[in-house]
């Protein structure tokens, strides 16, 4: 596993400094080179996919729960998928992104994979509103997953980041679900919507936060921050999507500003606008060792819980 993981690393090395305008093949190169590591991490991780469900009436309003066997009520883990806000599945290869959920399943967290309504056809709030759905029907179905209700931890990354963040943050549409959640992640996420022309993903924006430029200000996370917000973990790339390592870091500055000091902010070092997720299961649990630390802290599993 060493040698396969400095073989990884040695890729986003040399991918990401082009990330950005490569057109897509380092992207390829490094899900095709994660295939044969992620399905022997699956094959020996001892974690369970129990089935897909739904938690709404749109097709796209599923999720997979993922679990180790055993007895007892586990905290919950959901990560929600990015995909600037008009495209993106809960499976964009057979491994990513389940290979977040199991790597969460193997440490003792009943882990949820879930997908949701895109834009055009759900615009903001929506992503939030289905975040709120999925929690509100987990809670609901708990007893039948050995779930623990009131332990309710999220991972959001890129667009699902933005969603998470609005859930954390805006005061209007998580509804009674936010405080069964704990704390959150946001990975790689869009804290701002902006439609500047270095966004690859500005129609994006426009089909989720609408045309006016106001709106998208009064949308943005970043200017939804204050002291009592949940605690929050902001993960960038070092090789980012261009500007979102400026808003990761923006946003982890305004909340600690504003008097949040339950916030912790880090960039990845080597790795890029995807690996930041696809790389879990790989062997490198640099993150995912921070991010249960983190939500060791608030309620979540000892760090040493679970797998490996």
């Amino acid at each position: 596993m060493m040698g396969t993981l400095a073989a990884l690393r040695a890729l986003y090395g040399r991918i990401g400094p082009d990330w950005a305008r490569d057109g897509g093949a380092g992207r390829r190169e490094m899900l095709e080179a994660l295939v044969p590591v992620l399905d022997a991490s699956a094959r020996c991780d001892g974690v369970v996919r129990e089935g897909t469900w739904s938690y709404g009436d749109d097709a796209r309003q599923v999720l997979d729960v993922y679990r180790r066997p055993g007895d007892g009520a586990l905290p919950v883990l959901i990560f929600m998928h990015g995909g600037g806000y008009v495209r993106g599945d809960k499976d964009i290869t057979p491994r990513v992104y389940a290979n977040v959920a199991r790597w969460f399943a193997a440490r003792g967290y009943l882990a949820v994979n879930m997908e949701y309504r895109l834009a055009p056809a759900a615009p903001y709030p929506a992503g939030a509103e289905d975040l709120a759905a999925a929690v509100a029907w987990i809670r609901h179905e708990a007893h039948r997953f050995r779930a623990d209700p009131g332990r309710i931890f999220l991972v959001g990354h890129s667009a699902g980041g933005t969603h998470v963040a609005h859930f954390a943050l805006a005061a209007d549409f998580a509804g009674d679900a936010r405080r069964h959640v704990l704390a959150a992640a946001i990975l790689s996420g869009r804290l701002r919507a902006d439609v500047l022309p270095a966004n690859p993903n500005a129609e994006g924006v426009r089909a989720y936060f609408g045309d006016e430029a106001d709106e998208h200000e009064r949308r943005s996370p970043v200017n939804m921050v204050h002291a009592a917000a949940m605690p929050l973990f902001i993960a960038v790339a070092e090789h980012e999507n261009p500007l979102l390592d400026c808003y990761g870091a923006e946003f982890f500055m305004r909340l600690r500003a504003c008097g949040n000091r339950r916030s912790q902010f880090m960039s990845m070092p080597r790795h890029n606008h995807l690996s930041i997720v696809a790389h879990f299961g790989s062997g490198e649990d640099l993150l995912g060792g921070l991010l249960c630390d983190f939500f060791a802290r608030h309620g979540g599993l000892p760090a040493a819980a679970g797998h490996g």
